[in-house]
């Protein structure tokens, strides 16, 4: 039975851990405040490449990435957009319906493939043979097959004019690790990156046949998924993209964008570069939630790339655009997420009818150390990954999205903020106690039985106690010292109005 004011679920069949979610939390007033955001991209300028070193970089695949500048990222914004993210669903929800960052996005804000071969790598090599055999040197401290940012920057980072070809290669593969650690594969343990992307650059020219957009996705999709548990407090993977879909595709905390300065340019990260025109105020969480839960139609570009010139997409971008609605596996080593477009096909520009159930899968655990059989561990979302062209969405021109909209407001949690806060609620249920503690301390008990009064007293003791519990409820989600202090004065001031 839902209630005034209950954000949902009212059927938990499709978001099934929402008692583990970030919104359960901050309804019962636990506000963990702003993530903090691990994408380690402000040192990438002071690698000095060489004309063949980024001639190797652009066949690995990396000609756009490569391109894109540090932007400075909206702590609140990213923080409030993942309380809408659902891990069940790898989608937004919002009150328009689900939207997600899909194949497309990846393909047009980063300019990376995401069509090819899965990355996934041998891992059955040591870390400290690979660094050897791929770099020629090996980091003093490779704890948990790591190697630190710094620890690349300092020895590869200035490429000698009289460098060998086996020097320009090792030094090569340095900037790579860096690249994809510090941007699309950045982790939460700080500076580090692992060893076993590594292996992926052996050979440049099979490392551009990898689907590094389905990759960046796949890492992107889980930390969104475990940033969005209640117990989390940080968040990696590429925030450049999740930023930037931001803007493209939400009126919400988007800066102004400077047009003649920027468009045109490829990847469509680059259109938020540098300096954007007129002012921006950045706004706190709780603004930015409240924002998400009031987004009207209006606020929502459905299709944000539908006027950008086509002429400036390179053609080994736009050839791969056909898997942009693919419902599929995608895979980074032993991360795999699904790509689910039926759930959000106005982002393709077809009408939205109730999807299929999410047939559930198995969030593998990492497999950084030597002698774990990968391949083996994914075959099942390798096989999915195989067939990706055979599972294009399409859509139903027949679908009606009111029927969908309902279905929607049924299964999904509808708002995060409360229209009031814990406290403030706290606050009304108490005065709406003492009130009735009032009324029955001036409720006259002349000509009453003995056994009317017994009644009376159990009515106070009931008011009473509920009291007392709501108190330790508010104290519990609140936690603060004022609330205790409020505690006190409280109760003593409903034992003194029922004396």
């Amino acid at each position: 039975m839902e209630s005034p004011g209950d954000p949902g679920p009212i059927d938990n069949s499709v978001l099934y851990d929402q008692d583990n979610h970030v919104s359960s939390a901050v309804w019962d007033g636990q506000e963990r405040g702003v993530l903090r955001c691990h994408e380690h991209t402000s040192l990438l300028d002071q690698w000095k490449l060489t004309p063949k070193q980024i001639e190797l970089v652009e066949k690995a695949g990396f000609r756009y990435l490569r391109m894109i500048p540090a932007i400075n990222f909206d702590s609140a914004l990213i923080a409030a957009l993942v309380e809408r993210w659902r891990r069940e669903t790898n989608t937004f929800h919002l009150p328009v319906g689900e939207m997600a960052i899909t194949l497309e996005d990846v393909a047009l804000l980063l300019g990376l493939a995401i069509d090819g071969e899965p990355v996934i790598g041998v891992t059955n090599s040591t870390p400290t043979s690979l660094c050897e055999k791929l770099l020629g040197r090996v980091p003093e401290d490779l704890t948990g097959g790591m190697v630190k940012l710094t620890w690349l920057k300092e020895f590869f980072s200035q490429c000698p004019k009289d460098a060998s070809i086996e020097e320009i290669v090792r030094r090569t593969r340095a900037y790579l690790l860096y690249l994809v650690g510090s941007t699309i594969f950045s982790t939460t343990t700080g500076n580090k990156v692992p060893v076993m992307y590594l292996s992926l650059f052996e050979d440049f020219d099979k490392a551009g046949k990898f689907a590094w957009g389905a990759a960046a996705l796949a890492f992107l999709y889980r930390a969104l998924g475990n940033a969005s548990l209640k117990t989390q407090s940080t968040i990696s993977g590429s925030l450049t993209l999740l930023q930037c879909w931001s803007y493209f595709r939400l009126n919400v905390g988007r800066p102004r964008l400077n047009q003649e300065l920027n468009q045109g340019c490829f990847p469509l990260v680059l259109w938020w570069k540098g300096k954007q025109s007129g002012s921006r105020m950045r706004c706190g969480i709780v603004s930015y939630r409240k924002a998400l839960d009031c987004l009207k139609p209006s606020d929502v570009e459905w299709l944000p790339y539908k006027d950008i010139d086509h002429t400036e997409i390179p053609e080994e971008i736009k050839n791969t655009l056909t898997l942009l609605s693919s419902k599929t596996m995608l895979i980074c080593f032993e991360k795999a997420e699904r790509h689910l477009p039926d759930r959000c096909l106005r982002q393709f520009g077809m009408l939205q009818g109730i999807p299929k159930d999410v047939q559930r899968w198995e969030r593998k655990s990492r497999a950084y150390d030597h002698g774990v059989d990968i391949l083996g561990k994914m075959q099942s979302e390798l096989d999915e990954w195989s067939m990706r062209r055979l599972h294009i969405v399409e859509g139903d021109d027949d679908v009606d999205e009111g029927e969908y909209m309902q279905w929607y407001q049924k299964i999904t949690r509808k708002f995060v903020g409360r229209l009031t806060s814990v406290e403030s609620e706290f606050k009304g249920k108490v005065e709406a106690l003492n009130e009735i503690a009032n009324m029955l301390d001036r409720f006259s008990e002349d000509g009453m039985d003995s056994r009317d009064r017994n009644l009376l007293d159990e009515v106070k003791d009931i008011v009473h106690k509920y009291l007392i519990d709501e108190v330790e409820d508010s104290q519990k989600k609140i936690g603060t010292k004022s609330t205790k202090k409020r505690k006190r004065k409280d109760v003593s001031t409903l034992d003194l109005s029922m004396q």
